[in-house]
Order: structure tokens, then C-alpha cells, then sequence
């Protein structure tokens, strides 16, 4: 990690970057697949993942018998852990879900919005050296709450052809059971066009490599929806002089592992407490069995000294963290003034670690900066919003002369007229 001791206000936005992304060719190779995926459908969803993967799996969707299978295979601890993930997970999601009161904003005028499911809505699951069944539940949950009457899932399978026996099992504990062995673009591009296997979807969740990230990107250009732009994963760590350095290289070191090229950086006011985590992270690294990607991850990856916790906090801001752990010893102080994080994490004792897997909260997140203008995944994230209003005569005799005084100054003649109409239908009994 590079170490940065006091920098200038002028230099924050350049520490500020995310690691570049090499993509000479990327826009043009999902292009392609996206467009193959459109007019061959199955053939094509075959084909790349036998290209890009090694694997042409018998089926694509998965069979009675592997949903079967998959519970068998699963360790009792596990299914243990997992239905506690669900339980607060789902209650947290679920406290999200209230109505809103209808309002009358002029006697006889009365406004109010509802909440309406996405029909159809697809759950990328990435597979791989780490397959995110923690993400099923993450994405799953809230799109159950929420209503959406039909949820497929996608995720690509293995070199035996099949897909990680804890994503399935954890699909169908929350009802899901029309998955798909498929990954990467071919995936993402099935899910918003269809095929002759795998339904066509309203909005596309999840996150994935930058062949997938892309693809979502390229979708929504066609008017096909998604949750939000993403990337790497990365944390940021606010401490004092009093965090403890082990609990700070730990929490660095969760998000480094994800890939080389996730980002972490840590903030602190006090110069020896720089010296102190980079020790820990050198010690704790040798133990990890991911210690390959973690230490390209590293490379990165910032300390950060800051002459006070304010100014971490204005650094912070700038950068907008997926994640913002803030390990001092009044962590509201400054949590009072984030103004840009995906969630955030007080106190010593708030790993991330608890985030992304069971406190409640959702790991799903905006990446690269896009904590500036995105939230998180929820139960909203699956709900449409459809305003409704109802007006009475009395109301239109209270609102009538007003638009019409709005649409005539428009030169909307017509929009005055249909009150007009309405306001002589009254006067004349």
C-alpha cells in the first residue's frame, strides 16, 4: 500500500481515483455477444459459455433433481448460519415496506402514490473462485417482499456443469426456483432479450466482472433497467488514535481479497497509527489463502494521513466509499456528516464482514464513486411508484383557474380547455 502523509487539498481528487480498468476491446466483444445472444438465443448462450467458461452445460436450466441434490450437499452449520442471515435480512427489508398516506392538497384535490411490483425481475449471482450465495438472499429477499411475481436467477456453472450447490440451495429456501447455468455478458444479455429457455426480464440485478458490469451498462442504453452502475468492491476506514490496529488491517484486508483490482483505503489523524496497520496487514496477509489477489488488491490501496478527523471525513466524501467503516471512539460525530457512502459502519466492532453477510443491511452497493448519486439495493429497488389522484367538483373550482392561468402561459390552449370545459359544466348546474 502506498503511504501518503499530509497531502494538499488539491491533490485529494487524484487520490481519489479508482484503479484503471484496462478496455481497449470490452465495448466492442459484449457488443458483439449481446447482439449473438438477441438472434441465437440458446445457441448463442451455449456457445460463450463453452468460449469464455470451458463448460457446455447439458441443460440450462437447473433440474428438479439438482434443487434436490443441492440440499443434500449443503453442511448443517451452514444452512444454520444462512437461515439467521435470512431472518435479519428479511426483517430489516421488511421495515421497509409501509404506505403512504393519501393527501389533499386542495380541499377536493387528493394526491397519493403506491408502491407496484416489477413483474419480471432477473438476479445475477456471480459464481467463480467465490460463489455469492450470500448475494442470493441480498437480491432474493427484497424481491419477494416486494412482490415481483416472477424472479429468475442466473449464475454460471462449473467445470462439472453445474452451478455451486450453496447458490441453489439458497435460491430455493427463498422460493426461487427457476435458475439458469449461465454467467458473464451471454447471461446478462438472456436475461434482458430471452430465449427460448430463459425468460426475458424487466430489470436485472447483481453484480459481476467487468464483462458483466458492461453488458448491464450496454442493456440499459435499450431501455432495459438495472439496479445501478457498479465495480470493484472497495472499502474506506476512519480511525483515531485509539482503533485497534489488528480490527483495521482485518477490515482492509475483507475488501482486498474480493480482486486485484478492488481498492482500500484507510484515514487516520495520528502518524503512528499508519506504521501500526501497515504491520498488521503485512502480518495478517501471509495467512491468507487469497493472499495472491489481496496483495494485487494492495497495490491500489492507500494510508492516508490527514491532520483531523474532519478532514478524513471531508476526504471521504469526496471519494464516496461502497463501504465507510468509521472506528473511533465517538463515531457519530462523524457519522453526522456523511453525505456519500453505500453503508456505513460504527464503531469497533462493525466489521463490513456483518454487512455483507447477515447483519440485515444490503451488500448490494454503488461502487466507483456512484455512492454520490445511488443508493443501496432495498425493498424500493424492486417497486414501482404510480402516483393516483382524485378530484372532485369542488376541487376543480378551487384548481381550475390556476391551471388554466399555467397552461394559457404555456400556449397549451388545449390543457386550459379540458378544465375550461369542466369549469362551465359546473357553473351551468
Amino acid at each position: 500500500m502506498k503511504t501518503i502523509i499530509l497531502p494538499e487539498k488539491g491533490e485529494w481528487e487524484t487520490l481519489c481515483r479508482r484503479p484503471s480498468i484496462k478496455k481497449t476491446d470490452l465495448e466492442e466483444t459484449v457488443r458483439e455477444i449481446i447482439k449473438v445472444v438477441k438472434s441465437e438465443k440458446d445457441k448463442a448462450v451455449f456457445h460463450y459459455s463453452e468460449k469464455f467458461d470451458g463448460v457446455k452445460p447439458g441443460n440450462l436450466k437447473v433440474s428438479p433433481e439438482e434443487l434436490r441434490e443441492s440440499e443434500q450437499l449443503v453442511p448443517e452449520p451452514v444452512k444454520r448460519a444462512i437461515s439467521k442471515a435470512r431472518e435479519n435480512i428479511e426483517k430489516f427489508h421488511s421495515s421497509q415496506l409501509f404506505p403512504e398516506a393519501p393527501v389533499e392538497t386542495v380541499r377536493g384535490v387528493i394526491c397519493w402514490r403506491k408502491g407496484i411490483p416489477i413483474e419480471k425481475v432477473g438476479l445475477y449471482i456471480p459464481g467463480g473462485s467465490a460463489p455469492l450465495f450470500s448475494t442470493v438472499l441480498m437480491l432474493g429477499i427484497p424481491a419477494r417482499l416486494a412482490g415481483c411475481k416472477e424472479i429468475i436467477l442466473c449464475s454460471p456453472p462449473g467445470k462439472d456443469g453445474k452451478i455451486n450447490p450453496l447458490i441453489i440451495y439458497t435460491a430455493q429456501l427463498i422460493g426461487i426456483k427457476d435458475i439458469f447455468k449461465t454467467g458473464g455478458a451471454q447471461a446478462i444479455a438472456a436475461m434482458a432479450y430471452g430465449t427460448e429457455t430463459i425468460p426475458r426480464v424487466y430489470k436485472i440485478f447483481g453484480p459481476g466482472n467487468q464483462f458483466v458490469t458492461k453488458a448491464k451498462e450496454l442493456i440499459q442504453e435499450e431501455g432495459i433497467a438495472i439496479d445501478m452502475p457498479a465495480g470493484p468492491s472497495e472499502v474506506l476506514v476512519i480511525s483515531d488514535r485509539y482503533g485497534d490496529p489488528e480490527f483495521i488491517a482485518a477490515d482492509l484486508l475483507s475488501q482486498a481479497e474480493h480482486g486485484t483490482d478492488s481498492q482500500v483505503i484507510y484515514l487516520t489523524d495520528n502518524r503512528d497509527m499508519i506504521e501500526k496497520v501497515k504491520r498488521k496487514i503485512e502480518k495478517q496477509l501471509e495467512a491468507l489463502p487469497r493472499k495472491e489477489i489481496a496483495s494485487g488488491s494492495l497495490e491500489n490501496s492507500k494510508l492516508i494521513l490527514l491532520p483531523s478527523l474532519d478532514q478524513c471525513m471531508d476526504f471521504s466524501n469526496i471519494y464516496a466509499p461502497e463501504h465507510l467503516i468509521i472506528n473511533t471512539t465517538d463515531p457519530y460525530s462523524l457519522a453526522d456528516r456523511v453525505i456519500n457512502a453505500g453503508s456505513v459502519f460504527l464503531g469497533q466492532y462493525s466489521c463490513e464482514s456483518a454487512g455483507d453477510y447477515a447483519s440485515g443491511t444490503n451488500h448490494t452497493l454503488p461502487t466507483n464513486g456512484f455512492a454520490r448519486n445511488y443508493s443501496g439495493v432495498s425493498t424500493d429497488s424492486f417497486l414501482k411508484k404510480i402516483t393516483f389522484q382524485e378530484i372532485s367538483a369542488e376541487g376543480i373550482r378551487n384548481l381550475g383557474p390556476a391551471i388554466e392561468i399555467l397552461a394559457e402561459a404555456e400556449f397549451l390552449n388545449g390543457h386550459s380547455n379540458a378544465v375550461s370545459i369542466r369549469l362551465k359544466t359546473i357553473s351551468n348546474g
